[in-house]
């Protein structure tokens, strides 16, 4: 019985030797016969001189996976590269108008993103004759960088480089309504000088509270000039219009192959993957839509976000981005001005190779997708899309008006102003009232600037509501100087997204934005918020979590609230809530009712009576003010009317005072959560 196997065995290895011996010889056989097969199949091809090209959808955004700017400028023969950091566009906008305008001063321009380029290589831009690197700046927050910005500011704050031989020039976007105005070019201008890098011009500052357009041209309309002095060289004279992308119309795609809205990936919406941001939002239910104006005219809506299954966590304090779309109405309007097709499908290819951005947006796309989900039309056209449109306009008198409005001349400048600015006329208002102007859709496409999502303050805790986002929107609409009327993108749209019991799901692309915006950590720490209008929205997450906490047996400290609208019987939102956490002493309301009475009341009037309270809260018990609303006026008010409390109530100078609230909000104490 114990030989068996070992006989077994033996014919088994003499089998398996056998077996492998003749798959070799029959590998070898089929080997020769495929390769003398594909021979002669390929022989016929080979005089044909045409190809075959499939066409892909290409991702927003697909980059290069070489981070080598330097590479890139020197295989293309450029010395010019234009960094941006951009949240919403203009950054990005006004770096391509810079590098497109390069090539008029012998220098050829380049735009990069400094999150997909390897900054370190600004140290060898020298070794490339007539370099220069120009970065326009926005800053965001409370004086932050952009997010695409963020690496390369916390690497210049702590580096060390010697950036001696480098040729560089800033351009700031920022706002005067806020506290840090323009502090990320300032610091950045500043850190590169004292790095040894050379100035070739001096920062510029652009505020979008005033007019950032002018402020722009200005500053450019002084750069060339002095850019020409320090390298020596001359302008062409000539101002050609350059396409950036060229127009493919019905490719060879499938349908299944064309974006119908999506941000980056092609079926991201309909196929949902985590993690969701900006580049991937959530698809998120709308549960609730609720009007909370009790009466008048105004609408300000109360919206519940589902957020179940989709592994997106918040903290009380962040933001909501919320991707709307175009008003139907507006985007058949444009089609019908310009007699196009709007299903037809196209694809804009970047005719700059070495460019990281393929394409304006998704595509292959249809016309109308592109306007409705893609492309701002109704934001106020900038001076260089007017200048492209002059030679689409037929009448002379409209040439001249767009020359005018395009030119940096005062009367220039001033029509501009008057025209498009203050008469608040979009691109399809703009093609209303010139019309003989009837630009290509595709050269449109190319100009207009990407629609940006919104951002809203979120409206709960997620201790109370773990699974929902609630946001608190006032819906935007008014009339304009000529006649018109203008209406929020976002909230026009949220407005319509109404659910009913049986009926279909109603849905919007949403995905969380990070805050600053925090509760202290202890629950014991008072608090004072100040949050008129829908400024109250954080604040309503905020009391929601401290009344939670109460309920689990915590000890609280002091949740002063500071509140203010129109009336009471038309516009005080959240009453009823508010009211009952009075009742439960979780919280000490103020409200001001701006005109149920003969003299206007607003919040500042109640912080001026209550000065005492806001010393013993931020001064005597280590407190923390929040603010949220109104930029211009509103936080501005506060903010002298918090600096008197502290230099008269804690009996300080001026600077003592100055110094202290400067503590508070470097040590988040004093915190802004503001708009403009």
């Amino acid at each position: 019985m114990e030989v068996e196997p070992e006989v077994g065995a033996e014919h088994l290895i003499e089998e398996q030797m056998f077996g492998v011996l003749d798959v070799v010889l029959l590998l070898s056989l089929l080997g020769l016969g495929g390769w003398w097969l594909l021979k002669n199949r390929r022989q016929p091809e080979e005089p044909s001189a045409t190809k075959s090209y499939s066409i892909q959808p290409t991702n927003l955004g697909t980059q290069s996976t070489d981070n080598s700017f330097i590479k890139k400028l020197k295989s293309s023969g450029r010395s010019l590269v234009v960094f941006y950091g951009s949240q919403t566009g203009t950054g990005e906008e006004f770096a391509g108008r810079l590098a497109k305008e390069g090539i008029r001063y012998h220098l050829k321009g380049m735009v990069a993103d400094p999150e997909e380029c390897d900054m370190e290589e600004l140290t060898n831009l020298k070794d490339i004759p007539n370099s220069l690197a120009v970065f326009c700046l926005a800053t965001y927050g409370e004086g932050d960088p952009t997010d695409n910005a963020m690496e390369f500011y916390e690497w210049l704050q702590n580096s060390d480089t010697d950036f001696t031989g480098l040729n560089y020039a800033v351009f700031g976007l920022g706002n005067k309504t806020y506290e840090h105005y323009n502090e990320v070019a300032k610091y950045v201008d500043k850190r590169l000088a004292e790095l040894g890098a050379t100035r070739v011009f001096e920062l510029g500052l652009g505020d979008d509270d005033a007019n950032i357009e002018d402020d722009f041209i200005t500053w450019k309309d002084r750069f060339w000039p002095a850019v020409c002095e320090f390298y020596g060289i001359e302008a062409t004279g000539e101002d050609v219009s350059v396409r950036q992308y060229r127009l493919t119309e019905n490719p060879d795609v499938g349908s299944d192959r064309i974006y119908t809205g999506e941000v980056a990936r092609l079926h991201s919406l309909r196929n949902q993957r985590a993690p969701f941001d900006a580049k991937n939002p959530f698809l998120a239910t709308i549960k609730v839509n609720r009007e909370l104006h009790k009466s008048g005219e105004r609408s300000c809506m109360h919206i519940e976000f589902d957020i179940e299954g989709s592994k997106m966590r918040y903290d009380t304090g962040d933001h909501l981005a919320v991707y709307p779309v175009n008003s139907e109405e507006l985007v058949n309007k444009l089609g019908e001005l310009l007699n196009v097709d709007l299903d037809t499908v196209i694809i804009l290819t970047n005719t700059d190779e070495e460019s990281s951005k393929k394409h304006p947006f998704p595509c292959p796309c249809s016309y109308r997708t592109a306007l409705t989900h893609y492309l701002d039309i109704t934001c106020n056209p900038r001076t260089h899309i007017l200048k492209e449109l002059i030679e689409y306009t037929k009448d002379p008198e409209e040439q001249e008006k767009l020359r005018s409005m395009a030119s940096t001349t005062p009367e220039g400048k001033e029509l501009y102003n008057q025209w498009i600015i203050q008469d608040n006329r979009n691109i399809v208002h703009i093609l209303e009232d010139l019309k003989s102007c009837k630009p290509a859709l595709d050269h449109l496409c190319e100009l207009l600037p990407r629609l940006q999502a919104r951002y809203y303050s979120i409206s709960s805790s997620p201790k109370v509501y773990p699974t929902t986002v609630h946001i608190t929107a006032l819906l935007v609409q008014y009339e304009t100087p000529t006649g018109r009327t203008n209406k929020g993108v976002a909230t026009s749209w949220l407005a319509t997204k109404m659910p009913s019991e049986g009926g279909l799901p109603v849905t919007a692309p949403i995905y969380i934005r990070r805050s600053q915006f925090r509760l202290p950590t202890r629950a014991q720490t008072p608090i004072i918020m100040i949050g008129p209008g829908t400024g109250l929205a954080p604040f309503r997450g905020f009391i929601q979590e401290r009344n939670q906490l109460k309920e689990e047996g915590k000890v609280i400290g002091d949740t002063i609230l500071y509140f203010g609208c129109r009336r009471k019987a038309e516009d005080f939102i959240y009453e009823e809530e508010l009211n009952e956490y009075v009742k439960k002493d979780v919280l000490t309301m103020h409200v001001a009712f701006s005109r149920d009475q003969a003299h206007k009341v607003y919040v500042t009037h109640l912080l001026q009576k209550n000065m005492d309270e806001i010393w013993r809260v931020i001064g005597e018990n280590n407190g923390h003010l929040y603010v949220c609303g109104d930029a211009r006026n509103m936080a501005r008010d506060v903010h002298d009317l918090v600096l008197k409390v502290v230099q008269e109530k804690g009996s300080m100078t001026e600077s003592a005072a100055q110094d202290y609230v400067k503590k508070m909000e470097a040590q988040k104490r004093y915190s802004a959560d503001v708009w403009s």
